[in-house]
């Protein structure tokens, strides 16, 4: 990874999508400090930053979600810069431009851009859509995907054997709206546009593999306007995406006391595949009812969809006993009709 103009920053975010940030923060050399609620004072993702600072009680509205909380711990630990992780943040205009008026550097489109698109922090839906980092002349990356239909908290995305295709008009002229980062964009049945996000979407992972890229990098360097190293216009591998969830109930707590899944990137060597693998937690932590419990995400690139398809079903498939209940199988069942026979054949 190449190093970037921008120092620190404060990570605003928390589980598995925070944890990947920060461990990328790591290797380019940012400081990055986590935030927390009281819930959560002692979860990975503040374990493995280099500092961080209580935000508020446990209800998110209160702590990850506070404009004024975020705003006032970048001020207090002095970090050159705020990047939000999850679209509810890095699609709030309001929060844009209260860091913008802080004097700190907000990783992500502009509050007015936000504004004009719709920036209300909605994770796209859609059955279809596409991943793309934008910068100030061009969509690059461009990574077309599809999701699991099934919907609910089961997701899976996988990029489509047929291909981009057309891209809606709207998507196209983003560059010249004034957006900049990544950008994950849903598209309707009429193939017009639905959705527009900022921030780490729960696919952003399908293009890191597709294409070999840091969506970190990427967005640290669009926040500094950083030429990009090539045009961004080569095709990507085929590639997936997975996220294993708890499935306690709403409200109910619990403790992790198994392994859970754990690959960095490019520690799956001798391979025509790549597979990453990146935890929530660790053993012994614990998980709290106040929120969504997302305990990894698993994504692999390989020659074709079904090949990695099957990479993250060898992840997810026979995990140990983790302490928690869990919806692997039902992923693996999705990967299964993503891979085809050779998967459904081999257990």
């Amino acid at each position: 990874m190449a190093q970037t103009a921008v120092e620190s920053v404060l990570v605003a975010g928390r589980g598995p999508a925070a944890c990947a940030v920060i461990a990328a923060c790591t290797q380019l050399g940012v400081k990055a400090v986590a935030v927390c609620s009281e819930a959560e004072q002692d979860a990975r993702h503040v374990r493995m930053a280099d500092e961080s600072v209580l935000l508020g009680p446990a209800p998110a509205a209160e702590s990850y979600l506070d404009v004024r909380r975020l705003v006032e711990a970048a001020r207090r630990t002095r970090v050159h810069a705020v990047l939000p992780v999850p679209s509810a943040l890095a699609g709030n205009a309001r929060l844009a431009a209260a860091v913008a008026e802080a004097g700190l550097t907000w990783i992500g489109p502009h509050a007015e851009v936000l504004e004009r698109l719709g920036g209300d922090g909605v994770e796209p839906a859609s059955g279809r859509g596409f991943l793309a980092w934008v910068t100030k002349d061009a969509l690059r990356y461009v990574t077309p995907v599809v999701r699991d239909p099934a919907g609910g908290t089961l997701r899976v995305s996988w990029t489509p054997a047929e291909g981009v295709g057309p891209l809606p008009a709207a998507a196209r002229r983003l560059p010249e709206l004034g957006w900049r980062g990544l950008v994950t964009v849903g598209i309707d049945p009429d193939g017009e546009l639905a959705e527009v996000a900022a921030g780490f979407s729960l696919d952003m992972a399908v293009l890191e593999r597709s294409h070999g890229v840091d969506a970190v990098e990427l967005s640290l360097r669009s926040a500094v306007d950083d030429a990009p190293d090539d045009d961004g216009t080569a095709p990507g591998r085929p590639a997936v995406a997975v996220q294993l969830r708890a499935t306690l109930a709403p409200g109910v707590a619990g403790r992790v006391t198994g392994r859970l899944p754990d690959l960095p990137p490019g520690s799956v060597q001798g391979t025509d595949r790549e597979v990453v693998a990146v935890r929530g937690y660790d053993p012994g932590d614990r998980l709290d009812g106040w929120y969504d419990a997302l305990l990894a995400t698993v994504s692999a690139s390989a020659p074709d969809v079904a090949a990695a398809a099957r990479a993250a079903t060898d992840v997810l498939t026979g995990l140990p006993e983790t302490g928690v209940p869990h919806d692997a199988a039902e992923a693996c069942r999705v990967l299964h009709r993503i891979a085809g026979p050779l998967v459904a054949d081999r257990r």
